[in-house]
Order: structure tokens, then C-alpha cells, then sequence
């Protein structure tokens, strides 16, 4: 580029940053052209700035939905002035070339987010001449430089006062500048394929185009030998894994952010004070208490033996106690996600342990705006997508089958065992008492052998528990096998042929029995 008579348009949505870049081009010897609001944000800057409807001699019209698509804009953006044909049109015209085209787009994607957007607010906020000039920059990207994020503003200035935009760089640009507008129009086509479908029997629409930007490389998959990335959506929803940030620790694998998703779900459902203690995407360990220091011990002590190198869910600032409890004798944990650390415990957590250097710990912020998004499953040749699981049940609907109606403690007991067993990979059963998670039959062929590995996993800890199946029981065997263990009162959905035969089995050993109606597989 010449250091002289350079021209850049401005035009953005997303004003971050703008002022100081801007002032830096100026400084550069740019004269800036800007439309409408982003033109009274530089000139509010003492930013000098020339109105495009000067250079136009056309004003903006219709509310501002005309300000930029003018023969004499997009002939400055798509002019070659090395060509005789074309600059022979720049002179007769009167257009002056741009070497830098600064432009984003109005914020569809946030708008659409929004619970209560209507669509007329929507249509309204779908950008037609930012896309416009994009796309003319990207493709004369051969004499102009496209700049559509404010994160390349620094590198943009970098390299002007290095002397040039070289063709390699302004490639780069053009080609973030057109998966950007790609970006944009999957969103608007996804949102009026959502709008349409919500309006027909299917709640799904007739095509599915997805749009991730790549985060991080991993060291590997679930193996050594696979090779692995984490994609993130565009616009991620706070209180997802994809706006955690790292605060600590090793770099993380594939294995670990699976668990930390697992651990994060599992206690996002409690109002109390709950930790989860996670393997192999399985709760092995889940408890709730009146303090979070309490929780953990009781989620670790769940199954201590398993709980060695897990990863670790709070629903709570970290504090001083819990780091402390944490870092017992004999205790090793990979990863730890919450919504906060206190000073003390950060401290305690990053100097203490033997493990220090490589605890992995994570804040996110703890909320459900992330409930009903769809779960997606990549089968050969195709995608399975369904509603999340995700749904909070009230116990309203519950029915006691048995003779004996549960306890009031064994209904608080009831109600946590039917939320844990949510999170535990089908076939579940999970056997728990007093808030706390005793044993967990996980991912069993045969509901018999989770409710035998249930009860081997909790001992005799289970006199006096409950019981929850995350699917009904097909026959009376997985009831007696709990029966054994001590159990006093159980859980499930119902809706087997052979209720009859299960209803009288928790009879016959003194069980209250509640029915739920809902399943919940998780395979």
C-alpha cells in the first residue's frame, strides 16, 4: 500500500476498541469515511471523519436502511486501479479507492438470544450493507484490506506501521471476513428455519447448519493416538464450558473438559451447597450439605477409592475450608470447576498439594441460561439431534404404588437420588442416604448388575437408603437385590408390564416405592 492519499470506510455495530484504532490510522495518514452512528462516535472522539453521504452526494434513507449501497461506495471497494477498464471508471465517476474497509455487523445472533426478541426486532437487526461491503472488500482483497473484529485491530496497526498490508495478511482477512458473513447468514436462515418450524408439527426444521470457531488444540482425543480440537459456538451462552476460564493448572485434555461439562451438570440442579466428584463422565460421588466444604467431603467420601484423579463440580465460591478438604492426605484431583475461588483457597489450592502446579482449576459463571439447547450426536453419515434432557420435574406429579408412603427424610432422599441418577449413563441405579451419594451402578448391559454394583459400591451404608433407576424396573430381582442391601425406600418411572410384580416385591420387604413417570435414558 502507499503511504499516501489512503482512504479507509468505517462502518461498524461493535464499537470496541474503535476509537484508539482509529486514532491510530489517522495517524498513519488515513482519511477516515464513516455512516451514522459510527461516525458520531468518532467525531464525540475528535476523531475528524468525512459523512460517506458527502462523497456520495446521496443521503441516507429509509430509517438508515440505504447508507452504503452506492455505486460509489462499492466502486471504491471493488475498483483496480492496475486495470486501464477500471480506472478509467474511478476517473469518469468520481470515485476515490478505499485501501481499508473497517466493518461489522449488526448484532443478529445477540438479538435473536434474547428470550423476549419479537420477530420484527429480528428482521430489523439482519445488516445488508455491512455483509455487502465485506464481501467487495474480501473479494478485491488484492488492493483492499478487509477488517471485520476488533481482536485484529492491534495486528492491523502493527503491521501499517511496518510499511504494508502484504497480500498474504490481507488474504487472511478476507478469509475471516467471508466465514464471518457465512457465519451471519447461517444464523439468519437457522433463526426463520425456527420461526417457520415452530409454526408447523415438527419442531424441527427441513435443513441443520451449524457454525463453531476453534478454541483451542488439544494434545489429544480420548487416546493417544486420536487427535482432538474444542470448538466453541460463536455466541456462546454464559455459564457454558466455552466461557470457563483456566485459572490453573496443565492444559486440558479432551477427557478433562468432557468431565468438567459432567461435573459442572451435576450439581447445577441444587439450590444447596453440592459438589460432584466425576470419572469417566460418571458421578462416582455427589452429595449436598449446609456448607460446600461439608458437600465434598461427603461427595469424595462417596467412593473414595474411585474419586482418586477425578474431576471435581461446585456449585459455590470455593473457600478456604473446602480448598483445605481438597488437599487431605490421599487425596488427588485433575480438575476443579466453579463459579468463583476465594483468595484463601486459590492459595491454598495452587501451593499446598503435591499436585499444585497441575490442578486444573476452572471458573464459570453457574447459571441455566444454557437449559433446552439441543444435544447433537454424530452417527456415520449424519447428525442425531434431540431436546436436552435437562428438564427439572416436579415431584407433583409423583405417585406413591406401595402400601408404605416414604418418610419425609426418605423423600428428601428420593428427590436427590432421582436427580443424581439423571447424570449416571444407563443402565443407573444409585443407592444414597442423607444427602449424599452412596453408590453408583453405571452403564450396566443388565438393571440387575447396576443395582448389584450399587450396592457393593455403598455397603453397609445403605441400611436405611434409597434407591433410584433411571428406567423402570423390568422384573422384582433388582428390587430384591436392593432389599438386601438395606434399602428402605426407591424411586423410578414406572410403566413396565411387570409393575404388578415389583409393587408386590417392596411390599413384601417393608419399601415405599414412588412412580415419576419419566425416563431418563442416557446412553
Amino acid at each position: 500500500m502507499s503511504t499516501v492519499s489512503r482512504r479507509a470506510l468505517v462502518s461498524v455495530s461493535d464499537k470496541t476498541g474503535l476509537e484508539d484504532f482509529v486514532k491510530g490510522l489517522t495517524e498513519l495518514g488515513f482519511e477516515i469515511l464513516s455512516t451514522g452512528g459510527t461516525r458520531r462516535f468518532l467525531q464525540q472522539a475528535g476523531i475528524p471523519v468525512i459523512d460517506v453521504t458527502s462523497y456520495t452526494g446521496f443521503p441516507e434513507i429509509m430509517d438508515g436502511r440505504v447508507k452504503t449501497l452506492h455505486p460509489k461506495v462499492h466502486g471504491a471497494i471493488l475498483g483496480r486501479p492496475t486495470l486501464p477498464g477500471d480506472a478509467t471508471a474511478i476517473e469518469q465517476h468520481g470515485i476515490i479507492p478505499f485501501q481499508l474497509v473497517v466493518v461489522n455487523l449488526y448484532p443478529f445472533q445477540q438479538t435473536v438470544a434474547r428470550p423476549d426478541v419479537t420477530f420484527d426486532e429480528a428482521v430489523e437487526n439482519i445488516d445488508i450493507g455491512g455483509p455487502s461491503m465485506v464481501r467487495s472488500a474480501a473479494k478485491n482483497h488484492a488492493h483492499v484490506a478487509i477488517v471485520t473484529q476488533p481482536q485484529q485491530y492491534a495486528e492491523v496497526l502493527q503491521q501499517l506501521r511496518s510499511g504494508a498490508l502484504d497480500e498474504a495478511y490481507r488474504r487472511r482477512l478476507a478469509a475471516a471476513a467471508f466465514e464471518m458473513t457465512a457465519t451471519y447468514d447461517r444464523a439468519i436462515s437457522d433463526y426463520l428455519a425456527k420461526v417457520v418450524s415452530d409454526n408447523s408439527e415438527s419442531s424441527f426444521g427441513p435443513r441443520l447448519t451449524l457454525s463453531f470457531r476453534l478454541q483451542q488444540t488439544l494434545r489429544y482425543g480420548e487416546n493417544p493416538h486420536q487427535s482432538a480440537a474444542f470448538y466453541v459456538e460463536d455466541h456462546p451462552t454464559p455459564g457454558t464450558l466455552a466461557t470457563a476460564r483456566q485459572l490453573n493448572g496443565k492444559e486440558l485434555s479432551y477427557n478433562n473438559l468432557l468431565d468438567l461439562d459432567a461435573a459442572r451438570a451435576a450439581v447445577l440442579d441444587f439450590r444447596q451447597p453440592a459438589a460432584s466428584v466425576i470419572k469417566h463422565n460418571n458421578p462416582c460421588g455427589l452429595a449436598i450439605a449446609e456448607s460446600l466444604a461439608d458437600a465434598f467431603h461427603k461427595a469424595y467420601e462417596g467412593d473414595p477409592v474411585s474419586a482418586f484423579g477425578s474431576i471435581i463440580g461446585l456449585n459455590r465460591v470455593v473457600d478456604a475450608a473446602t480448598a483445605e478438604a481438597m488437599c487431605a492426605p490421599g487425596r488427588f484431583i485433575e480438575a476443579v470447576i466453579a463459579p468463583g475461588y476465594d483468595a484463601d483457597a486459590l492459595e491454598i489450592l495452587t501451593t499446598k498439594p503435591k499436585w499444585k502446579a497441575n490442578v486444573r482449576l476452572m471458573q464459570v459463571e453457574f447459571t441455566d441460561a444454557d437449559r433446552g439447547a439441543p444435544d447433537y450426536r454424530r452417527v456415520s453419515g449424519g447428525l442425531l439431534v434431540q431436546d436436552r434432557d435437562d428438564l427439572l420435574q416436579s415431584d407433583a406429579g409423583w405417585q406413591v404404588v406401595t402400601k408404605r408412603a416414604p418418610s419425609q427424610a426418605e423423600l428428601a432422599d428420593l428427590k436427590f437420588a432421582w436427580a443424581v441418577c439423571r447424570h449416571v449413563k444407563s443402565n443407573a441405579i444409585v443407592f444414597a442416604k442423607d444427602g449424599m451419594l452412596l453408590g453408583a451402578g453405571a452403564g450396566q448391559m443388565s438393571r440387575l448388575d447396576s443395582s448389584m454394583i450399587a450396592a457393593f459400591k455403598a455397603g453397609e451404608r445403605s441400611q436405611g437408603g434409597v434407591v433410584a433407576s433411571d428406567a423402570f424396573f423390568p422384573f422384582r430381582d433388582g428390587i430384591d437385590a436392593a432389599a438386601k442391601a438395606g434399602i428402605r425406600a426407591a424411586i423410578q418411572p414406572g410403566g413396565s408390564k411387570n409393575d404388578a410384580e415389583v409393587i408386590a416385591a417392596c411390599d413384601q420387604h417393608g419399601i415405599a416405592m414412588m412412580f415419576t413417570g419419566m425416563r431418563h435414558f442416557r446412553h
